[in-house]
Parts: structure tokens; sequence; C-alpha cells
């Protein structure tokens, strides 16, 4: 890097040539005890997510944390560089909102954030940026705007929250075991989980999607591996951290690394290689094509065909004993070493590109060797030797049901029910969560072994929004276990990572456009096969019944202006955007 660009001697002399542009560039620095003879240097600075709930309440210390390391980085070095005041992009809290029509401004959440996020860096002209992350969308919308903005930027994740535990038996409980408990009749056992599940702050602890997305990010290149796993309160996100963030943007700057460097197609096939080796969220299907979309990339045909990832899936196994399939937390898993150990025994297994360039400066493989982690302990982290499930967690389904493939199904979740890898039930057809969400709660009697319940109309156009469904997968998976049967589910929409259970979503093309889930009538067969990938509904194979399903279909938009009458009603602008705008969930359900 020019030599000029970081050297105050280029600031001796201060000049203006348009007073009117500078005055508040100067009193910003000064207010910023920054230097104001630098306020036509490049821009460094700050960004958070905030919320409205717990996942996000750490965010603004570490920001102002991070702000501060910088500023005497600056001062201390002399750095030819405007730091400006730090900037917020917002989402909403899932756990607050699942099963309520709320819910359909999480997936826009991670549009806004982009919006936002977008603004500030581009208005700004920033060329060093250091993001501090929260929740599952928003970190997602962060790092797409990184990308498009493409000038040397790096992340660091806010950290999950600590487990909580039931005062009366010691259980660990979180989120998930809460939404479980929905149905049970013990309303103290109800009252206690919800005051002690959550203690403290941070995003949720589990490998759900906020971990499998961090995970995601770290495996990237784009988080210092090391900085991934610890919890929210950890004294090193305050002390150690944020000197460590300002030393890899400098060295990032220097070599002029920027994110689109990092993100490439061998680097994304590592972060989906480590999401199915964590058993990680469906929700990353959702998310990775977004961010492979920011940096230039499409996901399902220059990244990894659903067949190329369906094999990754068969031949990489499960490394982590973690919730919601497993016992531990992410704080378990940081107190075995981490992420890093994961990788590390990734790489020694040759399931993972260790060449690609990271976020730190160094490739993926030189910063594990650096961090130097130790081996598996067997527990709470397994050896790809002897793993914790023998193959991956994600699987994409094809079929007469999705047509261009695109549904997804976590098969570390599934609990039972399949017959050398099939489920064959009968269609219980819903057209909102609402509705069952009612039927489970006032009459789950209906529910019998091996139906397959069907919710649509929840896709990304048609909610809008795309909700993801932890409120009904918990109650179902509540009521299969204790009836010992096995209820599936299928539906346009999108799971929560902490669902579990014989779930499949993203069924595309979605109820909304007429897709083929449109089209199921109640008692129909349905067949999910994992020897073959494939969804598919036995009526819908003859031609005759699903044309003359689909004329009825065509006649009810007809009928209803133009809108199925299944399909809500919207008033609000974002909702409007996003039914307007969306993508298929295949290609990432973005706007």
């Amino acid at each position: 890097m020019n030599d000029s660009t970081y050297n105050g001697e280029s600031n001796k002399e201060f000049i203006s040539e348009n007073p009117g542009r500078d005055c508040q560039k100067v009193g910003t620095a000064k207010f910023l005890g920054q230097d104001p003879m630098k306020v036509h240097a490049p821009v460094w600075t700050v960004i958070g997510n905030q919320g409205d709930s717990q996942c996000y309440i750490g965010v603004t210390d570490k920001v102002a944390t991070v702000q501060e390391a910088m500023s005497k980085r600056i001062l201390q070095d002399n750095l030819n560089v405007r730091l400006i005041a730090p900037n917020f992009a917002g989402g909403v809290s899932d756990g607050q909102l699942n099963g309520t029509s709320q819910m359909r401004f999480s997936l826009i959440g991670r549009e806004v954030t982009h919006d936002a996020a977008c603004l500030h860096l581009s208005g700004s002209e920033a060329k060093g940026i250091i993001a501090v992350v929260a929740c599952d969308k928003p970190p997602v919308g962060t790092l797409a705007a990184l990308l498009e903005h493409n000038e040397p930027a790096i992340i660091m994740s806010d950290g999950s929250i600590r487990p909580g535990r039931d005062p009366q038996t010691e259980e660990r409980i979180d989120l998930v075991s809460c939404f479980q408990v929905a149905g049970d009749a013990d309303g103290e056992k109800k009252a206690r989980y919800a005051m002690n599940a959550c203690p403290g702050c941070g995003s949720c602890g589990g490998m759900f999607t906020y971990n499998t997305m961090q995970s995601f990010f770290g495996a990237l290149g784009m988080e210092p591996l090391h900085m991934v796993a610890p919890a929210s309160q950890d004294p090193r996100r305050i002390q150690q951290f944020p000197d460590e963030l300002v030393e890899y943007l400098l060295v990032m700057t220097e070599k002029n690394i920027r994110p689109r460097d990092i993100v490439t197609r061998a680097s994304l096939r590592n972060a989906i290689n480590v999401a199915i080796a964590m058993g990680g969220s469906t929700n990353v299907v959702l998310h990775a094509p977004e961010i492979a979309r920011a940096a230039g990339l499409d996901f399902w045909n220059e990244v990894i065909t659903q067949q190329e990832f369906n094999e990754l899936s068969r031949t990489t196994p499960v490394l982590i004993n973690a919730r919601p399939f497993g016992a531990y937390s992410m704080v378990d898993i940081e107190a075995k070493g981490g992420l890093p150990v994961i990788v590390k025994e990734l790489l020694q297994a040759g399931l993972l590109d260790g060449s690609c360039i990271t976020c730190t400066g160094e490739t993926l493989q030189e910063q594990i060797n650096r961090l130097n982690p130790s081996a598996p302990d067997g527990d709470v982290i397994h050896s790809v030797a002897k793993p914790f499930k023998p193959t991956g967690g994600l699987r994409m389904l094809s079929g007469n049901l999705a047509p261009e493939g695109g549904a997804v199904i976590k098969v570390a979740g599934v609990e039972g029910g399949m017959k050398d890898g099939i489920f064959t039930g009968k269609a219980q057809v819903f057209n909102s969560e609402a509705a069952v969400l009612e039927a489970l709660t006032h009459t789950p009697e209906i529910f019998q072994d091996k139906d397959m319940v069907v919710i649509r109309y929840a896709g990304p156009q048609g909610a809008p929004g795309m909700p993801e469904m932890l409120d009904p997968t918990s109650r179902i998976t509540t009521l299969c276990r204790q009836k010992n049967i096995t209820i599936a589910l299928m539906t346009d929409a999108r799971f929560s990572g902490g669902s579990v259970g014989l779930v499949i979503g993203h069924v595309t093309p979605e109820a909304y456009l007429g897709g083929p889930i449109a089209l199921v009538e109640n008692g129909d067969t349905i067949t999910v096969d994992l020897n073959t990938d494939s969804i598919d509904c036995t009526e819908l194979h003859d031609i005759d019944t699903k044309t003359k399903r689909f004329n009825q279909w065509q006649q009810a938009v007809k009928e209803n202006g133009g809108i199925h009458p299944h399909a809500a009603k919207v008033e609000n602008r974002l909702l409007k955007r996003m039914r307007a705008t969306a993508r298929t969930a295949l290609q990432g359900a973005g706007i």
C-alpha cells in the first residue's frame, strides 16, 4: 500500500475547497478526539446490528470498544485515516415473534439491514470496516453489504447466550426448550422455563441459525475462527478481540485484501462443508445463495450443484453433539477449543481447501497452524474417524412437489419415522401457520401417526416474508415424543435452526405462485425418499388430476382479483415490497 495513505505528514497543511462539506467532518473529528486535519483521509468505520431483544444487547458495548481500539491505533501510529461515528442497522428477534404474524418481518430484516449498511458504507465511502453482528438475519445482510461495497472489512460475532437452568430440576434449558413445552398442561413448568431459559445476553446458543451462520462466516474467511464460539459475555470480546480486529484490518488494508478476494467459490464450499459437519440450520441454504450473489457468484451453478451438495452431505459426518439434535451448546464447544478444532479436523481429513485467504491476512491453513487447536475431545466435538453422526445434516430434495429442487430437510434433526430412508404419509393441509397452531392448541387429537402436515401460502411472496416455523415444529415434536408417533411437516416457508423432526422446508415454486404444493389435498399420499433425495405427491403423478387442480387454482385466483384467496392481504410497506420483488427460496429469497 502507498505509504501516504497512512503517513500523517501528508496532512500538515489543511486546505478546504468546500467549507460547507468540511465543517461537519471537522466537528465530528474533534468530538471523537481525532485529528481534524485528516478530514480528507480515507474513512474507517465500525458498524453493528441492533434490535429489540437480548440477542443484540451486547453489541453496543462491543462496538464502542472496537471504536476505541480503532481510535487509539489511528492516533498511536498517526494513521492517515478519518474515523467516523459508529452506525447501526436493525433487525427483529425471531424468538419473540415465532408463531405470530410479525414473524414475517424476520427475513425482511436481513434485507433492511443490507439496505442500511449499504447506505452508510457507500454514503460515507468507507475504506475500512469492522462489523459486530448479532442474531441471524442481520449478519447476513451486513456481509452482503460488505461484499457489494468491497473495501477491506472484517466481522466479529457478538457471541452466544449461555444456557439457562430449570431451578427445580437443574436441567439445562434454552429458547427451543421453551417452545417445546408450549403445549404442556403444566402451567407452572411453562412459567419456570420462560423465567429461566435465557439468562444474560447473546444470540441463541445451540447449533441454530445464528451459530450456523457465524461458523459459516469463520470458515468462509470473513471472521477470525477463534472469535466465533466464545459467549457474548466472554471478557475477551471486550478486552482482547478489539485490538486484534484493528490489527487484522490494517493487514487487510496493507495487502489490499477485500471481501470478494475472500469469498470465492472455494471458500463458499469450505463454509458449506463446515455447516454440514456441524449439523447446521436449513437456513444456510437460504443465506448462502444471497452471500454468493453479493460476491458476484451464482451459488447453485458456479459454487455447488444440488447434487454435489447432497454428495457432500452423504460423505461429511456430523462432528458435534449440539442442540437441537444433541446435548451441548456453543459455549461447551468453545470450552473444548471452539471452531478451530472442527476446521482443523476437516482440513486434516482433506475436506476443506486450506489455501483460501482469510480476513487475518493468512490462508485458512495458516490461521489454523497459528491457533494450533487441540484434538477433538470425543464428547462435545468428535473426530472424522469417530463422528457424532456418520452423515451430514442437510439434504436438498426434488420431485413433483419441488420440480426444480430446492426443498431442504435437516437429516441430523430427524428423530424417527423413516424406514430404509423412506417416509410415506397422508397429507393434512393448512393454508396458514395460524391454522395449524390453532389445531395443535385446541384439537391435537386430529394429528395421527404418519401424517404429513402441509403449511402453505407462507413462502417469500405468499406470507410474505417466508416466516420460520419454530412454534409448530416444536409443538409437533413434543406431540410425537408424547405419543411415540411420527408427524412430518412440509412447507413453502422455512424453519428455525432450532427445529427438529421430519420437516421439509423451502418447497418451491411456492403456493402463492401456483406451485405443486398449492395443489395438494387432504388425504394425498406424500413420499420423502432420502435414497433418491426426492419428495413426491402420488396423486400429482396423474396429469389429469394435476391439470384439473391447477385449473381450479387459477380460477380461484381470477375470481379473487389476481391473488389466491388463501394468501394473506398486506398493506404494510415492507410486506408489499417483499411480495412484489422477493426471489425464490432457491435464489436466497432476497429482494
